[in-house]
């Protein structure tokens, strides 16, 4: 059997080329400081003072590049660690920060089960990583351990059913290809899938791709000698079960079941994202953030709170002062909101930078007038993570 060590020596993941650094940032969720603020300290952090980040299983570094670059243009004060099992992947990430030449990172060669014995982190990224362990409970215990007080984490675990025709997959190719090395076992996967019947489940599942991707991507996914996924129920009891609850993910919209239904419910918040997720069908991964248990930030209300849109706001006020939809993609689904025309002034004033009464002001709205519209704009964006709050950019 190979290891996962194994693996991801010779094959680290996602395959990065550092030179391209140069030209690109790659970015998404978690770990993007805006929506870190916004899901764990309500967008108030103090950004004055040094965020501590431990990077558990950074792989090839997106997580890493992507939290470093960030704070780094923000001129944020951070310290960073990361540690991963596999030298081939970690000698990646090193190169391309070397590339960026960013600073205020220590790089470890280890298991995150040992995370505790590296201090105490205001923010963990774990993602694509726990699904991985011999015992998932046991690496997110660990990492419960290493959370500082008021510190969250960020991260993404597999899940089943946007999954679908994967794991009989793995299964299949864990029992042909028993016993060879990796590159071979790659080469006669390869051959075995470009043969498989058109009608089988991994065939007809359009949101898998990263076989297509890269050599790393097709191990990864279909060759992975150790993988679970996690529904909602399992994913919410293993948080439960060592030490964290559930923030938010990050498009809490896919788990809210009127959305496909149209109609309200009453179920309870655990029993709806269970049933959402069903509906859908298409969730492949759960990216949340999640906080120690007891911890969870009430949210902010006031009209001091910073927002932040996820395209430009130009743009985006645009299309509404035209009366167009917002044109989005959700697993590959279109998703178009339409917002009344009336929002677009204040849409036009997001920056980043100002508050939410500056806004008002600028738009010329009493608070009653602005706290109707500015609704809209919430109702519209937050469930899709197109709007958070930050003081990341302001003060």
């Amino acid at each position: 059997m190979v290891t996962v060590t194994e693996h991801y020596d010779a094959y680290p993941y996602p395959a990065r080329d550092p030179k391209d650094e140069a030209r690109r940032l790659i970015t998404g969720s978690p770990s993007r400081p805006i929506e870190m603020d916004h899901f764990l300290w309500g967008g108030r952090r103090d950004w004055s003072k040094p965020l501590r980040v431990l990077v558990a299983g950074g792989g090839s570094g997106d997580g890493l590049v992507q939290l470093a670059q960030l704070l780094t243009d923000a001129k944020r004060p951070y310290d960073i660690t990361y540690i991963d099992l596999s030298t081939s992947a970690r000698a990646v990430a090193e190169a391309r920060v070397a590339q960026r030449g960013l600073k205020g990172i220590t790089f470890h060669t280890g298991s995150l089960l040992d995370a505790p014995e590296l201090g105490r982190f205001d923010y963990i990224d774990c993602c694509g990583v726990l699904h991985h362990l011999p015992d998932p409970n046991a690496g997110f215990s660990a990492l419960s351990a290493a959370c500082a007080p008021g510190g969250g984490m960020g991260m993404m675990v597999y899940a089943p059913y946007g999954r679908s025709g994967v794991y009989p997959l793995q299964e299949a190719f864990g029992t042909l290809l028993h016993g060879l090395p990796p590159e071979a076992r790659l080469a006669a996967a390869k051959d075995i899938l470009s043969r498989l019947p058109n009608g089988h489940p991994f065939k007809r599942n359009q949101q898998l791709v990263d076989h297509r991707a890269s050599d790393a991507g097709f191990y990864d996914l279909l060759l992975h000698g150790q993988d679970r996924a996690f529904d909602i129920h399992s994913l919410l009891t293993t948080l439960a079960d060592t030490g964290w609850e559930l923030a938010s993910f990050c498009q809490p919209g896919l788990y809210e079941p009127e959305r496909i239904t149209g109609q309200p419910h009453a179920l309870p918040p655990a029993e709806a994202m269970a049933v959402a997720e069903k509906l859908r069908g298409t969730i492949k991964v759960h990216v949340a953030y999640v906080v120690p248990n007891g911890s969870k930030v009430t949210p902010n209300r006031s009209l001091d709170r910073v927002p932040h849109l996820g395209a430009p706001a130009a743009k985006l006020a645009q299309l509404v002062a035209a009366g167009k939809p917002v044109p989005i993609r959700i697993d590959g689904e279109a998703m178009p909101i339409t917002l009344p025309k009336n929002c677009a002034p204040l849409i036009a004033q997001v920056d980043g930078r100002r508050p939410l009464s500056a806004i008002a002001r600028h738009a010329d709205r009493d608070v009653l007038t602005f706290g109707a519209e500015w609704n809209a704009v919430e109702r519209a964006f937050l469930p899709w993570g197109l709007l958070h709050y930050s003081t990341l950019l302001s003060g």
